[in-house]
């Protein structure tokens, strides 16, 4: 028999556990809903990074050419390049790319011809706002006029750092993109620029970031007036980047970009999206990155490539593009961004021929292409540029004499020689400078930016001459020994830096193989055809970048007895005033003795 407290006590858990199933019955179909209506992970994020480097002011399509497979096993040479081109290539990309960022690597200015350096390339860097950059890095020819001058590009105004006159059209409002600058650093060891900037799309949980860092190479010293940049220094360039990540990081960098102005070069035949025998500077920088990077945009070169290269992590690849030159190229990054693990799940890269319009060139008629897509310059920056243009006419258009033909530059393979144009380059300056005692001159044939093509009765303008040397380095004539002579010429062989077969004046020859160890790959030297006397001194014309050591030919520095004359242009025009035409000389100067 049950007594009242029993049955009481029944009867609670009884309802207690009544209740509970009526809970569980009920909270079935809600916990259902609950996971139903649960958000699902994001979707990736597409971001399209549009790069390009070393635009040196080119406002009006350089005559110049990009050498691309023609798919029959050959090469096609397609004209490009031109800031209103460039402007319609970007529009194009962006019309595609809802999510997109446009970078630069440096040397956008300086080295520029006549219509943006006249103006000290201000108009350059008009343009390249209106066109929409958004970050750029420094190059070491945004140190040609000093770093206060640079920072004018940035910043705007019309102060007076430079022998030409600022403002000359227009009240200068500087740069509308970002210039970043982590390893150039102040006296107080900060930054000249911000080191990186971070760049936000999409919103909630879709939201990524994507972190910028902008730097240039270390050796900027060796490759720029020492007096201009007395008040900075340059880090090193895998430090400074390692140091910068962990930053972006900590403000939530989904995928991070190095802008960097140092790179390499390929080997074998052209090809805008090849990596076939990379080798460079930018390598040993490369192999020291700690992870974080997912690409490096690179320049200083000149060269195009697409490359998957190491890291320190060997598991760990980067994906580096250069596009050139002169805005004849741009590179198309595209990125897939993960918002829920913030990493970078997929990327790729390819260059794309900014094709503007057709051209003579110093071997003959360059048309357009079928091969890649044509542009339409974009009418407001080609108003804006012809601006320019017709301001600088008179000059770029003064007749200064009469060539016997087109002279090259020694374009690849031989790009390491400077051509039939360096030699005569080289003659120039010495019969410039025969009054300071020189008996040699020579020419670096990276100075030589552009080939010379005189108009079909042989007239070259100045525009013309400018475009091969728009540097305005005085000449210096020093004395050296044949010894230090022969031991500059080995530096152009020595593997620090690119190769370059210093082009001599007429009368001086030599010889060099590739197969004898480094610092005797100078087999012979001759001076009007007797042997090169290694006690004997001699006396040397050279550009001021040369003498000052300048693409590491720091031999040069050593020089004596220095005299300063007229400015490599003005020799140059001096030439062609003397002659009523001048030959293009063809005379064998320097010798592959290996083959």
């Amino acid at each position: 028999m049950t007594n009242g407290t029993e049955m009481r006590r029944r009867v609670t858990f009884a309802g207690i556990a009544a209740l509970s199933a009526l809970l569980s019955a009920c909270a079935a179909p809600h916990g259902t809903r609950a996971m139903a209506s649960a958000p699902p992970p994001p979707a990736p994020v597409e971001v399209a990074v549009l790069a390009f480097n070393d635009f040196h002011g080119n406002l009006e399509p350089p005559r110049q050419s990009v050498g691309a497979p023609d798919g029959q096993g050959g090469t096609a040479q397609v004209p490009a390049g031109g800031a209103a081109w460039l402007a319609s290539a970007l529009d194009a990309l962006r019309a595609r790319h809802p999510n997109s960022l446009t970078v630069a690597a440096g040397d956008l200015i300086s080295a520029s011809p006549l219509a943006s350096s006249l103006f000290l390339d201000e108009p350059a860097i008009e343009v390249l706002g209106r066109i929409g950059l958004d970050y750029a890095t420094v190059g070491n020819h945004e140190f040609d006029r000093g770093t206060r001058e640079l920072l004018r590009m940035q910043a705007g105004g019309c102060a007076k750092f430079t022998v030409r006159e600022p403002c000359q059209l227009e009240r200068f409002a500087g740069a509308r993109f970002r210039y970043l600058a982590a390893s150039t650093l102040t006296a107080g060891g900060t930054p000249l620029f911000p080191a990186s900037a971070i760049r936000t799309f999409g919103s909630g949980a879709a939201q990524v970031k994507v972190g910028v860092i902008g730097l240039t190479l270390k050796g900027t010293p060796m490759l720029v007036n020492p007096a201009g940049i007395a008040d900075v220094t340059f880090a090193d360039e895998a430090d400074t980047i390692n140091a910068e990540v962990p930053k972006l990081k900590a403000q939530g960098a989904d995928a991070i970009i190095v802008l960097i102005h140092q790179g390499g070069k390929t080997a074998g035949a052209p090809d805008p999206n090849g990596c076939a025998g990379f080798a460079g500077d930018i390598q040993p920088i490369l192999a020291r990155l700690a992870p974080g990077v997912d690409v490096v945009v690179s320049g200083h070169t000149h060269a195009d490539y697409i490359c998957e290269l190491p890291t320190a992590d060997p598991a760990h690849l980067v994906l580096l593009t250069s596009a050139g030159l002169y805005g004849k190229e741009l590179t198309e990054i595209t990125l897939t961004i993960d918002p829920a693990q913030h990493r970078v799940t997929t990327r790729s890269a390819r260059n794309l021929i900014v094709q503007s319009q057709p051209f003579t060139s110093a071997k003959g008629p360059i048309a357009l292409s079928s091969l890649v897509p044509q542009y339409a310059p974009r009418a407001d920056i080609a108003a804006y540029v012809q601006r320019y243009v017709d301001a600088s006419k008179a000059l770029a258009t003064r007749p200064v004499g009469r060539l016997s033909g087109p002279a090259d530059r020694g374009e690849a393979p031989a790009g390491s020689t400077g051509g039939p144009l360096a030699h005569l380059i080289a003659d120039a300056q010495l019969a410039a400078t025969r009054s300071a005692g020189a008996e040699i001159a020579f020419m670096n044939p990276y100075g030589v930016r552009a080939p010379l093509v005189p108009a079909a009765d042989g007239t070259v303008t100045f525009g013309d001459i400018y475009l091969t040397q728009p540097f305005g380095n005085a000449l210096v004539t020093e004395t050296l020994t044949g010894a230090e002579i022969k031991a500059a010429l080995e530096q152009g062989f020595d593997a620090i830096g690119p190769e370059q077969v210093l082009a001599p004046s007429a009368g001086l020859v030599y010889r060099y193989d590739r197969r004898q160890p480094i610092g005797s790959r100078i087999t012979a030297i001759t001076l009007n055809g007797k042997p090169l006397d290694s006690a004997a001194s001699y006396r040397v014309t050279l550009n001021g970048f040369l003498a000052l050591g300048g693409d590491s030919f720091t031999v040069f520095k050593a020089g004596r007895d220095e005299v300063t004359g007229p400015t490599d242009i003005e020799a140059f025009e001096a030439l062609f005033r003397s002659k009523a035409l001048v030959e293009v000389p063809h005379d064998a100067r320097t010798i592959d003795a290996g083959g």
